[in-house]
């Protein structure tokens, strides 16, 4: 089938990837758009996979408020300046921020996690997974086993909250963090990583009074 300059266009479009790869996608899938678009996808996360063990030390930093009372800072690097000024590169760190935001991630990547919360996490999880077990005619060496198998799959969850990347996109929630990030790399073409972060919530960490307004008020009229 013959590739014309007005497909290979629209398939730019559609996509964003260069016009020698578009043209290259649909001569290989016969003109086939959808096919032409996963083929794309396939090359573009491959390539970016190699990117990813390359330097990135531009970027921005991306602030973002929340009502006052949820402030949020991140640092995004890319390899280039150029790149730091894409458009869609800060769209991409200012969806980051209000993730941050509305999610409540303490870090970034499962790496980062102290091996001792890990530790904690994964003995409460098979302790509790064991109480699960109890009443069902089995001895402790089984049940542990069967707990432990259980704690993967429920590990997988301690780590969504706390991990930025593994924590469903707020814009896309069938999609991780991490898959919109790769995704990204793949379009723009050089490396991106999320770096740090920090959150603050008003009040966060401190002891709130809880106090009895109408036991208060009552209590000043009789001083009256």
């Amino acid at each position: 089938m013959a590739i014309s300059a007005a497909m290979v266009k629209e398939l730019r479009e559609m996509t964003g990837a260069g016009m020698m790869d578009c043209k290259k996608a649909l001569t290989e899938t016969n003109g086939d758009f959808d096919k032409a678009v996963d083929f794309l996808r396939e090359k573009g996360l491959a390539g970016a996979q190699k990117k990813s063990g390359r330097i990135a030390a531009e970027g921005i930093v991306e602030s973002y408020i929340h009502g006052g009372r949820i402030g949020v800072l991140i640092e995004v690097n890319s390899e280039t300046d150029f790149v730091a000024k894409n458009e869609e590169f800060k769209s991409f760190v200012k969806d980051m921020a209000m993730q941050v935001a509305a999610s409540k991630p303490r870090y970034v990547t499962k790496e980062e996690v102290p091996q001792e919360d890990i530790d904690k996490e994964r003995a409460f999880l098979i302790h509790q997974a064991m109480m699960e077990n109890e009443g069902k005619n089995m001895d402790e060496a089984k049940s542990r086993m069967i707990a432990e198998k259980k704690v993967e799959g429920r590990m997988e969850k301690f780590y969504e909250e706390y991990c930025l990347l593994d924590q469903p996109f707020i814009r896309e929630p069938k999609m991780t963090v991490n898959e919109i990030l790769t995704n990204l790399i793949a379009k723009i073409g050089e490396n991106i990583k999320i770096r740090r972060f920090v959150r603050f919530e008003v009040g966060e960490g401190l002891e709130k009074r809880n106090e009895d307004f109408a036991a208060e008020v009552s209590k000043q009229m009789e001083n009256k």
